[in-house]
Formats: C-alpha cells, sequence, structure tokens
C-alpha cells in the first residue's frame, strides 16, 4: 500500500488576467462609500446586541490604504504562485499573492471542484480599496465590505501541523484596524475536510472593532441550507428586514436564480445549534462549511436572475461559464456589524471545508425541516461536531509555532509595527527584511524624530494615520511633507480645521505644490465652499503639469487621478471651459480608457452637447472600476436620450422602484 501524507508545495496556475496596474496616488480622504449601511430609522426594532454592532465604530475611510483603480479590461494568459496543500483526497490551491485566496477545493475521489473556480481573474471595484476578483474562498478582515488585502500579497510559510505533517500559514497586518492576523490550513491525512484555524489579535492597550467574514463562492446552480428558519434580509435599497426562510413573497430564496435583484440573507441560527451552510446540487452533492461556534454567523448573497445581477456576473467572470452564488460564514449575525475585541486578546476558531452528499429528493422536496435535517445529519456522519472541537484543541496549541520554511512575503508595514512597539507575536513574524522602500520615510520618523524630504521630485508615498505616527508627526519637524502627511493624518481623526491649518502651513515653503493644494480643495468641497475648491483643484492640477517628469506610470497614475476629481468639481462649480482644458492636458491614452469616455459624457453633457454625449454610448466602452452599487451608467444613459438603457449599461442591483 503506498501512503500519501498531507504536502505544501509551491506550483503556479495560468489564466486569462487583466494587470492590477498602479495604487492611485493621492490619499483617500473622503469618507467610504460603502453601500451596506443603515441610518438610525433602519436600526429600529433590531436586537438590542446586533444594534449596539452596527453602530459601533464603523469605518470612516480606507486610510492609510491607498485606492487600487488602476486596472483595466484587456485579459491576456498569466502566470500567477500557488501554494498547493494535499492529501489523497483534497487538493487546495492558494494565491498567496491575491489575499491567501482559495482558488480552488478538489475532492479527488469523486473528480468533484467544491468551488466555483473563476476562470478569469478580472478586478473589480468591490473591495474596500476598490481591485477585488469573485471565486474561491476570501478572507475579509478589516470593515463591512470586501478587505483591502482581496488583491495583495500575504506571507506564508510551512508550519508543523498538530497530526505532525505539514501545515500552510498565512498571515499579514491589517492595516484599517491595525491588527495582525493568520490563517492557519491544515489537511489532515486521509481527511475530505480541510481544517482552518484563524486567530485575529489585539496588541494595543485598547479594545479595537473587528469584522470577519469567509466568503465562499460556489455554482449558483445550487440550494443553500442552513439551519435557521429565519434570517435578515438586506436588499440594494438599504433595509433590514427579518423575513421567513426558504420561501419570502412566495418564492423558496434558497435557490440563488429564483431571486430578481442582488440580496444578503444573513440567516438567524439559534444559539446552540451547529454552525453549518451547505450548497448542494440536484443530485445532492456539494460543499459544506462549519465551524466552532465563535464564527456565528451565516449568509447567502445572490446577485439575482435580473439584467443588472446578470450583467454583474459576465464582467466579473466570463460570459458562458455559468454564475455563481456566495456562502458566508462571520463573527456576527449580519456584515454590517463589528465585533469589540478587548486589549491585548485574542479571537481564534476553526472553519471545515469539504464534500456532502445528502438524499436529492429530501434535499429538493420541497419540505424544508425535511432537507435541512437531512443536511445536517449527513454532515454529522461525514464530521461530527465533536470532531471539530478536537481539531480546534489539536491546532490551538500549534498557532504559536515558529514557521519554517518562507514560501510567499506580504507586505512591510507589520514589521515596521513590529519595530515600534515591540510587539511579541509567536507564530506570526514580521522580519525587518520585509521592509521596503514605502516604509523607509516612516523608519526616518521613528528613529530621527523627521520625516525625510524626498531626494526627488515625485508624487508623496502613503500616508500612516493611527494614533501613534500621528503623534509623532505632531512633534517632527514642520516641513513641508511633514506637514502634508500630519494634515492627512489628523483629517483621518476627525481634525478637519487643525488638517486644513497643516496643509496650509506646508504650502508656504512646498516645492510642490499640487499634493497640498489637491488635499485644500477636498476640504473645501467637504464644507461646500464650492467655487474654492473648484479654484484649487484647476491651480493643483496645473502645478502638477508643470511639475510632472515624464509619461511613466507614476505620474500618469497622479494625472489621471487628479485630473478625474477635478473635472468633477470645475463641472459641479459651472466651469465647463476649465474642465474641458483639464481633459485635453490628460494624456491621450489615459482619455481613450473606458473611466475616461465615461468623464468625457459628462463633460459633453455638462456642454450642452446631447447627440455627442450619445454618440459616445453607441460606440461603446467599459469603465473598468464601476463600484458596486453604482447606477451612473443609466443616469448618463437618460441623461443622454429618452430611450430605454441597454443591457450592457444596467449595473442595476435594485428594482427601477426602488430608485
Amino acid at each position: 500500500m503506498v501512503i500519501v501524507t498531507t504536502t505544501v508545495r509551491r506550483d503556479v496556475l495560468t489564466l486569462p488576467a487583466a494587470p492590477l496596474g498602479p495604487e492611485n496616488p493621492l490619499p483617500p480622504l473622503r469618507p467610504l462609500r460603502e453601500v451596506h449601511t443603515l441610518d438610525e430609522r433602519g436600526r429600529q426594532g433590531l436586537p438590542r446586541d446586533m444594534a449596539r454592532q452596527l453602530g459601533y465604530e464603523p469605518l470612516r475611510g480606507i486610510l492609510p490604504t491607498r485606492v487600487l483603480d488602476g486596472y483595466g479590461r484587456e485579459r491576456t494568459e498569466t502566470t500567477l504562485d500557488t501554494l498547493v496543500i494535499e492529501n489523497d483526497r483534497l487538493r487546495a490551491t492558494v494565491l498567496p499573492g491575491f489575499g491567501g485566496r482559495v482558488h480552488s477545493l478538489f475532492h479527488k475521489p469523486t473528480g468533484r471542484e467544491l468551488l466555483y473556480r473563476n476562470p478569469v481573474l478580472q478586478p473589480a471595484a468591490f473591495a474596500l480599496n476598490g481591485a477585488w476578483f469573485s471565486g474561491g474562498i476570501e478572507w475579509n478582515i478589516g470593515a463591512t465590505g470586501h478587505t483591502t488585502l482581496s488583491c495583495a500579497p500575504l506571507h506564508a510559510a510551512r508550519v508543523t501541523a498538530p497530526d505532525g505533517g505539514e501545515m500552510l500559514r498565512l498571515w499579514e497586518w491589517e492595516r484599517l484596524r491595525d491588527v495582525p492576523f493568520q490563517v492557519d490550513l491544515w489537511l489532515p491525512e486521509g481527511s475530505d475536510f480541510l481544517h482552518v484555524g484563524v486567530r485575529i489579535r489585539n496588541p494595543h492597550e485598547k479594545a479595537v472593532p473587528v469584522y470577519w467574514w469567509s466568503n465562499i463562492a460556489v455554482p449558483q446552480e445550487r440550494r443553500v441550507l442552513a439551519p435557521a428558519d429565519e434570517a435578515w434580509h438586506f436588499g440594494y435599497e438599504g433595509g433590514l428586514r427579518r423575513v421567513a426562510v426558504p420561501e419570502t413573497g412566495g418564492v423558496d430564496r434558497t435557490y440563488p436564480p429564483r431571486s430578481e435583484y442582488a440580496a444578503d440573507y444573513f440567516y438567524d441560527v439559534p444559539d446552540r445549534a451547529r454552525r453549518w451552510i451547505a450548497a448542494l446540487d440536484d443530485d445532492g452533492h456539494g460543499l459544506v462549511q462549519t465551524s466552532t461556534d465563535l464564527l456565528r454567523g451565516r449568509k447567502l448573497f445572490v446577485w439575482g436572475s435580473g439584467t443588472g445581477g446578470q450583467r454583474w456576473q459576465e464582467w466579473l467572470t466570463e460570459p458562458g461559464t455559468g454564475g455563481y452564488a456566495e456562502i458566508q460564514a462571520g463573527l456576527a449575525r449580519t456584515q454590517l456589524e463589528h465585533v469589540r475585541l478587548d486589549s491585548e486578546s485574542e479571537f481564534t476558531w476553526l472553519e471545515s471545508y469539504g464534500p456532502l452528499s445528502a438524499d436529492p429528493a429530501l434535499v429538493h422536496g420541497g419540505d424544508w425541516p425535511a432537507a435541512r435535517e437531512e443536511a445536517r445529519a449527513r454532515l454529522a456522519d461525514a464530521l461530527p461536531r465533536a470532531a471539530v472541537e478536537e481539531a480546534y484543541d489539536a491546532w490551538r496549541p500549534c498557532a504559536d509555532t515558529e514557521p519554517g520554511e518562507v514560501l510567499a512575503t506580504g507586505s512591510g508595514w507589520g514589521a515596521l509595527e513590529v519595530l515600534r512597539a515591540d510587539h511579541k507575536l509567536p507564530g506570526t513574524p514580521f522580519a525587518e527584511g520585509t521592509l521596503g522602500p514605502e516604509q523607509e520615510p516612516w523608519l526616518e520618523l521613528l528613529h530621527s524624530g523627521a520625516v525625510p524630504e524626498p531626494r526627488r521630485v515625485a508624487p508623496p508615498g502613503p500616508t500612516l494615520v493611527a494614533p501613534h505616527w500621528r503623534d509623532m508627526l505632531e512633534t517632527a519637524p514642520a516641513r513641508p511633507v511633514a506637514e502634508y502627511h500630519l494634515g492627512v493624518a489628523q483629517w483621518h481623526a476627525g481634525d478637519r480645521a487643525q488638517a486644513v491649518r497643516s496643509w496650509e502651513r506646508g504650502l508656504e515653503l512646498a516645492p510642490s505644490r499640487w499634493p497640498l493644494l489637491r488635499c485644500l480643495a477636498v476640504a473645501d468641497q467637504d464644507s461646500d465652499h464650492i467655487e474654492r475648491a473648484a479654484d484649487r483643484y484647476a491651480e493643483a492640477f496645473d502645478d502638477l503639469c508643470q511639475e510632472r517628469r515624464d509619461d511613466g506610470t507614476l505620474w500618469t497614475s497622479a494625472s489621471a487621478a487628479l485630473g478625474r476629481e477635478a473635472i468633477g468639481v470645475l463641472l459641479a462649480a459651472g466651469r465647463q471651459a476649465a474642465a474641458r482644458g483639464v481633459w485635453e492636458r490628460l494624456p491621450e491614452s489615459t482619455r481613450a480608457e473606458g473611466r475616461f469616455r465615461l468623464v468625457e459624457v459628462q463633460l459633453l453633457l455638462a456642454e450642452g452637447e446631447r447627440d455627442a454625449a450619445r454618440a459616445i454610448f453607441d460606440e461603446g466602452f467599459e469603465v473598468a472600476d464601476l463600484r458596486e452599487g453604482a447606477e451612473v451608467l443609466g443616469e448618463l444613459w437618460h441623461a443622454a436620450t429618452d430611450e430605454k438603457l441597454p443591457a450592457r449599461y444596467d449595473y442595476r442591483m435594485r428594482a427601477a422602484s426602488e430608485e
């Protein structure tokens, strides 16, 4: 008999992918535009603990991260590094350079892919900071929405598993909430289930809000089963209401294709019930996910069968390859909540993923209790609840095991934080060797108390905004770059007046004026001084054009980002000629991008050129960074013509009557 042991190895995957492109060099100062929000009226009548967590430190913005919006829609065959963990039963393929996404979970005995495996890698503006892609299992940490690490590299290494074999560890420093986390993928020999141990640590002296949802893409032609008779429904009209499971409005919503519009269903799993969720096909086969009890929430997301939902499916995948739905598991009942993690403490839990087969006559027979009980019983046979608890108990002491061979490298931000505070984080080393050029100015601030002035003219690097860094900036010598970064940190903290004073001080001596002018323009716009904002945006773009050194990626990205914002504010101020002047100074390659064809439509409509605006729609264009829930295409179409919105431009995620 040949004994196949669990292995962790490097490999590569080739598939059509659109390059991510450069980061947007402008600091994201504006409030987060998040579609998953409720106003005070929407929270009335909710359970007390849910209402409290809905209001617990919602994210104000995405600083210190930057927006990723430089990608396009042109895909080419691309080779991606992967890490593969497998035994004789399962093979999990992980993308360490893309948030540690599990791209594939393949069950060898049946030859079945258990996930929706996207045949392409197409970035789209669904993450909190922009670029995100669909498919597989993603690890969402930070705040309501898709993580800023969706398209970022994680650290990865081999670790000794609880059974003495090999385990794959992923880890990084989550910057929105300033906390480290780890994900350990463990596949016991002979097991049909991939165990995933997760730990989020708070090394600080005060509590922090945390968020976690494991997001699992599955083919949409499934029935989704969970141990609940009710769910909290969130639609893109913005309401949260309790509904019955499985039927709402006379339709069984546990079959994703039967919903017309995109929606979330957060299953209200009873407190003592086992946590699990499954998606099974017509033959009763599919995937099940279960966990220890800390991961309490379970959710189904559907795109809906309407034109907008189907258009998004095609946008994110490839026409003709089949749609998908998402089943999810999280720390709270809904994704609109954040959970308190006390100082110097941690959350840990274990998830398990594997195949499930059940009697199709019971699963699809129409009786919800019978279908749910059949899935529960088959899960109990395949992986008893006690076995998950035992696996968690076995993994927990291994969470501190120091990694062995390094398989991938993440960012240097964790290393900077460890140097700053001398954090002790067994099991997740943030080595000084991972520090890079982006961390260098902050390392100098840490050691010398001063922010270095740049050696060459270039757009400013990223700003750190946590209180400890803001304190250091406030005591640093008041040089222009230090004042720029200090203003950004103060703005993020809500001290808008002090931020403006810092930027104004920096402007007096700054050799490079446009970054400070742009920040001041945002402040003017925020305080409804639209004319002054327009003045400053125009001056900032003039200064950038004079300072621009070349047509390389960095300067082109800065010109595009600043030009796009400037045109929008100039049009809002009724200055069509000035907006046209900015447009004409943008690089030709930039003006040809789909997102700038949209800007051109806006410009033409402001100039009264309705037919010319309609002609751009007729030529066809694609806005690569169109945001989730955005309806701007429909709005501009109706401003240009009285005709019905074509399907190619219809991305509506709600009924027209709800607009």
